[in-house]
């Protein structure tokens, strides 16, 4: 959490959440470069000032805090099978949910547009998408190894080159989905990579 968010009351911050969560919903109904600051005051129920406010540098600062909510949403969809890594249905069931939530979201990634909008190579982008990256590529490599721990996975693998990978192949097949509408690849990729982890 920035440091202007952790000045906010607990009503200022409830407000900014509510004007993020408004913004997200306009962006995804009718894209990033259709949907206009009005369009988002109308649908959250704000005024001007109070949209200034809460992102004073603007439309780019709305909707890096937009993308920010976006990245979250894909762990969160994840949860609880993400952070439950510990026996072969867990990484069953954590795989169905990363499939079902790419298949629910086809071709339409409002991240990706986000992030092409504000530019990928601005600090703020890349912040996000290291932070998503991160933390998803952290909460594998814990579940490798719990495995490990459990002996159900060699410990002559490397849970954190292991979790890159897995994660590379996730990027990689999303990558396709999104430019072709193939869920295959995603759903190969994913699954041999959890095979081969296992002895």
């Amino acid at each position: 959490m920035d440091s202007q968010v952790q000045k906010l009351t607990a009503k200022g911050r409830a407000t900014r959440q509510r004007i993020i969560e408004g913004a997200a919903a306009e962006i995804r109904e009718q894209g990033v470069a259709v949907a206009t600051l009005e369009d988002i005051m109308a649908r959250t129920e704000t005024s001007k000032s109070q949209l200034f406010h809460y992102f004073p540098d603007g439309k780019e600062q709305l909707l890096l805090a937009v993308a920010a909510h976006e990245a979250q949403q894909v762990l969160d969809d994840q949860q609880p099978y993400l952070g439950e890594l510990t026996s072969w249905a867990a990484w069953q069931r954590w795989r169905d949910a990363v499939v079902d939530r790419y298949r629910r979201q086809g071709q339409n990634c409002s991240l990706s547009v986000l992030m092409s909008e504000i530019g990928r190579t601005t600090p703020g982008a890349q912040a996000v998408t290291s932070a998503l990256m991160r933390q998803w590529h952290d909460e594998i490599t814990a579940g490798v190894r719990h495995m490990q721990a459990d002996g159900k996975v060699s410990n002559e693998l490397n849970a954190d080159r292991v979790a890159a990978a897995l994660l590379a192949g996730i990027q990689g097949g999303v990558g396709i989905m999104l430019a072709t509408g193939d869920l295959s690849y995603l759903e190969a990729a994913i699954d041999i990579g959890i095979a081969s982890l296992r002895p």
